[in-house]
């Protein structure tokens, strides 16, 4: 038991009475009786009796303090030394001592005064005052201290009163001072100990990262100071006791006194003490610390679950937000890789909460506190991760699904569009000839055999294979395509009934005419060859023709109400996306590698510096789509007929693509089999050669119209569909343009600029008799009877008269061209509209009718529209006039 700690009241220390200690009126030099009582002596000392009784006190009280409670219950033994006073100062002590000594007395020797009459006085005054001492023990007089020593033994005995015990007072005075401060450091010591342990049970734990930190760092300070402070009280208490045990260090035959041996024990007892506090507080440290150190562990798991779990909810966020499955192949194919990215992008935030998940399970089996707060956070970290993993794989599972319909669909769409392309490329006229139906006939069966792999499969099987994944728009769409099937399917059923009967009649030998040849061998669609007898004008014609007989299935197969307006804007985007590709690709991989010089040496001397001939306006054409203006109508659909509008002008760039392409096609004619063209083809993987691709331009200008008649069905007497018919409008304009250019580029003999004459309004072929006042009458009698083939072209100034010609061209290949023969300004024609005897019939005449041409048109729909265009002309110039 601290002895120290258990005191209420505040000892007296030799401290505070370090100068009456240093007087030395009174001693405790350690000496024992044979009993083992301590002994006091009181010295002789001159101004003995003037010392004041509190001084006197507080001495005698300290010394009979310091004694064990063992020793001091013997009871003292003092030892008053007046051997050089007189009795008077005898007298005074005795009575001091009588009244104020506050231990248990055992013996009091007097050395009494050694002059005769003083010890007379002595002896006499002690037999009659002995009562007036109030002592219950017995008072010696002694004579001398070989008395004493009768008493007491002489090694007990200082120098002074003849013994051999070593007794320095200053030493005494420093042994006695410096135990008590370290006794005083202990208590101190241990009163700290004990107030940071109930600092320290009495703290709330943090609730973030830093406070916590702060808190360990502060608590591990104050430990680390208090350990410095233990470490100094015990080096304290070791330089103390080695002092007092210093004279049996330096003599063998030395003895401790019984006071210094107390002394030692006393020591020893405070540092043991010492080191049984520090292994408490250690114990209760060692626990706190590492309370303090999970607790960290705890705010740093929960702040990374934090951030883990708003990154794993951001990510399910993105993840659940994923809903749409596609209702193309391109679509499909773009929501896989999106759903890759995320995957990936996944990965860090799944490697970080199994990493979390892993260490809380490490801190559970370390015996963490907080097990109970730990253990459900873990379980939520690994059910989100399953959660995203089983729902990335239920997502690649409906997206592989979609991405194997979609493509079966399209497979199918493929196919039907590959047998409208061939129904339209056979020419009609070549078909009469028995050879031309037989041909026909070929392509036709030969095309049919590919119907099993590229069409769906049982309707009935398809759906249950898919229905998952179908949404009323993806089987409005499968029921779409299987009606387009269908409808393609009769439309070849009742072209081989036609052909099989054309090729059974006999008629007369045709020479047949070599078919344009294809210049690449890497085409993947089915081949269909140029009819023979198509030239450039005709050519355009053409692929107007597929384009218009593709235009008729889809009305056919369109007409189901299902058909949604937001899937043929999403097609329309679609197929824009891929349009942008693929003129992107040409650009840069054909155009862009004609300035290559590593391919310079394999660019045909005929092509050399003709990148513009061949390419013409395509970069114009791609910067132009590139601009993704139709994509922003996808949520907005009623800006799409605007955004034509809008464009209206810029799409003339269409017009410009086509006056150029029989330049192309030319020169593709002449350097298409090149090792050029083929080393680019091979580089970009395609399928096609470069001739099918600067195709896309016609077509596509052809898709706008068929989208938007499908559009217009879907809106039919609903806002915005004014704008709509406006833009399909503009768009067939566009087409007319087009299609016109082609046979504009085609005059010749004309020695002005054409460009010069206006917009080009139309252009067709007639049956012209001509009506001239001053002719000669042969003429006018002619005139009535066989008409002109003249082909007639409707500027906003001129109107030209020209002859068509036909020329072969490389043998296998004919070539329209037209022949200027006459011309008629505007400004200076008249019109009649009807002509007696024909409705088909109207004139223009020329300078008060000194000149008129009577035109017979093919259908009277033709002639009204020629006369609508041609009233447009003349009513505008009479208001500008005006």
């Amino acid at each position: 038991t601290d002895e120290i700690m258990q005191q209420e009241i505040r000892p007296l220390v030799a401290v505070d009475i370090i100068e009456q200690l240093h007087r030395q009126f009174a001693i405790l030099s350690g000496g024992r009786g044979k009993d083992g009582a301590p002994i006091i002596t009181f010295p002789e000392f001159a101004g003995f009796s003037d010392i004041p009784d509190e001084d006197f006190l507080n001495v005698v009280t300290y010394l009979t303090s310091i004694p064990s409670l063992e020793a001091a219950s013997i009871g003292f033994i003092i030892i008053i030394d007046r051997r050089r006073d007189k009795w008077s100062a005898v007298k005074a002590s005795l009575t001091r001592i009588a009244g104020a000594f506050p231990g248990n007395l055992q013996l009091v020797f007097v050395l009494r005064p050694s002059r005769f009459i003083q010890r007379t006085i002595a002896d006499i005054g002690i037999k009659l005052y002995r009562d007036d001492f109030k002592m219950k023990v017995p008072i010696i007089m002694l004579n001398s201290v070989s008395d004493l020593h009768g008493y007491i033994d002489k090694s007990q005995l200082t120098r002074e009163l003849g013994g051999t015990l070593e007794y320095g007072h200053s030493q005494w005075i420093h042994h006695r001072t410096a135990i008590e401060n370290f006794a005083m450091t202990v208590k101190t010591i241990a009163q700290m100990l004990q107030t940071f342990g109930t600092d320290l049970a009495e703290t709330e734990l943090p609730n973030d990262v830093q406070c916590t930190e702060d808190l360990l760092s502060a608590h591990t300070d104050h430990h680390c100071k208090l350990k410095d402070e233990l470490k100094l009280a015990v080096k304290q208490g070791a330089t103390l006791l080695t002092c007092i045990r210093e004279p049996v260090t330096r003599s063998a035959n030395s003895k401790l006194s019984p006071d210094e041996l107390e002394n030692v024990a006393t020591v020893e007892r405070l540092l043991a003490q010492l080191d049984e506090t520090e292994r408490a507080f250690d114990q209760f440290w060692t626990k706190h610390h590492l309370k303090l150190e999970q607790c960290l562990q705890l705010r740093h798991f929960e702040h990374d679950f934090r951030e883990v779990k708003l990154a794993l909810d951001n990510l399910m966020e993105a993840q659940a937000g994923f809903a749409d499955i596609g209702d193309s192949v391109t679509r499909v194919e773009h929501l896989l890789r999106e759903q890759k990215e995320l995957e990936e992008k996944g990965q860090e935030p799944l490697e970080k909460a199994q990493s979390l998940a892993l260490h809380g399970e490490q801190l559970i089996q370390n015996n963490h506190y907080a097990v109970d707060s730990i253990r459900p956070k873990c379980v939520e970290l690994r059910r989100i991760c399953d959660d995203f993993t089983n729902e990335t794989k239920k997502k690649y599972d409906i997206l592989g699904k979609s991405l194997e319909l979609h493509k079966q669909l399209d497979k199918a769409s493929q196919w039907c569009e590959a047998g409208i392309y061939l129904l339209a490329s056979q020419a009609v006229d070549k078909c009469q000839s028995q050879e031309g139906a037989e041909t026909a006939l070929v392509e036709i069966e030969k095309f049919l055999v590919t119907a099993k792999e590229h069409q769906l499969s049982n309707p009935k099987e398809f759906y249950n294979q898919f229905d998952m994944i179908l949404t009323p728009e993806i089987k409005a769409n499968a029921q779409r395509i299987l009606k387009k099937l269908e409808d393609v399917q009769e439309m070849f059923d009742k072209r081989h009934v036609s052909l099989k009967k054309l090729a059974a009649k006999q008629t007369r030998p045709v020479q047949p005419v070599a078919p344009h040849p294809e210049s690449s061998p890497k085409r993947a669609s089915p081949k269909i060859t140029r009819p023979a007898g198509v030239g450039i004008c005709n050519e355009y014609h053409f692929f107007f023709h597929v384009c218009f007989v593709e235009l008729f299935v889809n009305e056919h197969y369109n007409s189901p109400p299902f058909l949604s307006f937001s899937h043929i804007i999403n097609e329309l985007i679609e197929t824009e996306r891929v349009y942008v590709e693929e003129l992107q690709s040409i650009i840069e991989g054909y155009a862009s590698e004609m300035d290559n010089p590593n391919l310079v040496h394999l660019i045909p001397s005929a092509l050399q510096n003709k990148k513009d001939i061949l390419f013409g306006n395509l970069p114009e054409i791609y910067e132009f789509h590139n601009r993704h203006e139709i994509e922003n109508c996808i949520e907005n659909p009623e800006l799409l007929a605007r955004c034509f509008l809008k464009r209206k002008e810029d799409l003339q760039i269409y017009e410009k693509y086509c006056q150029n392409k029989p330049r192309s096609e030319a020169l593709w004619r002449q350097c298409g089999d090149s090792i050029f063209f083929q080393e680019c083809q091979r580089k970009l993987d395609h399928k096609l050669s470069l001739d099918a691709y600067l195709l896309k331009p016609v077509q596509r200008i052809t898709k706008y119209q068929l989208l938007l008649k499908e559009m217009l069905k879907c809106s039919k007497n609903s806002e915005g569909t004014a704008e709509l018919e406006e833009a399909l409008a503009t768009v067939l304009d566009i087409i007319k343009s087009a299609n016109d250019s082609m046979h504009q580029i085609a005059i010749t003999g004309y020695e002005g600029d054409v460009s010069e004459l206006g917009k080009l309004l139309m252009q067709g072929s007639f049956n012209v008799w001509t009506d001239h006042k001053k002719g000669h009458n042969k003429v006018k009698d002619l005139a009535r009877f066989k008409p002109m083939q003249r082909h007639l072209f409707l500027y906003t100034k001129m109107l030209l008269f020209c002859k068509k010609r036909e020329e072969n061209t490389d043998g296998h290949e004919k070539t329209a061209s037209y022949s200027f023969k006459n011309s008629l300004k505007m400004s200076t024609v008249g019109i009649t509209e009807n002509v007696k005897g024909d409705n088909k019939k109207f004139e223009i005449w020329y300078n008060g009718r000194e000149e008129v041409y009577i035109i017979q048109a093919s259908s009277v729909e033709l002639k009204n529209t020629w006369i609508s265009e041609i009233r447009k002309v003349l009513t505008g110039q009479l208001e500008a006039c005006r």
